[in-house]
């Protein structure tokens, strides 16, 4: 069993830059996958940036280049740097966990992972 605690989210100007964190319980965190997804509001969850156990990476093609997922094991945290936010960008965005492997550059897919986190509020204001 996984805990995963997301923080970071809040208030941001448009251009502005949040850093979200997810910390896991558990002393196996570096054998899973990690990812973030993100629901607006009336909105389906949507897959926003995955890691592997391995570091490689992958984002959905409209956070490419201002945001960057990043994992500590030893700290058994996964970070989302958001750079460049957008009104666009406003989500509760949510941390998950796998322990399946899916490719060399994590998962992407919601039905892939088996924890999730509770969710933190990202607003960017225009």
């Amino acid at each position: 069993q996984v805990q995963l605690v997301e923080s970071g989210g809040g208030l941001v100007q448009a251009g502005g830059s949040l850093r979200l964190s997810c910390a896991a319980s558990g002393r196996t965190f570096s054998s899973y996958a990690m990812g973030w997804f993100r629901q607006a509001p009336g909105k389906e969850r949507d897959f926003v940036a995955a890691i592997s156990r391995g570091s490689g990476t992958a984002y959905t093609d409209s956070v490419k280049g201002r945001f960057t997922i990043s994992r500590d094991n030893a700290k058994n945290t996964v970070y989302l740097q958001m750079n460049s936010l957008k009104p666009e960008d406003t989500a509760v965005y949510y941390c998950s966990a796998t322990a399946a492997y899916c490719s060399g550059f994590g998962c992407s897919r919601e039905y892939e992972y088996e924890y999730w986190g509770q969710g933190t509020q990202v607003t960017v204001s225009s």
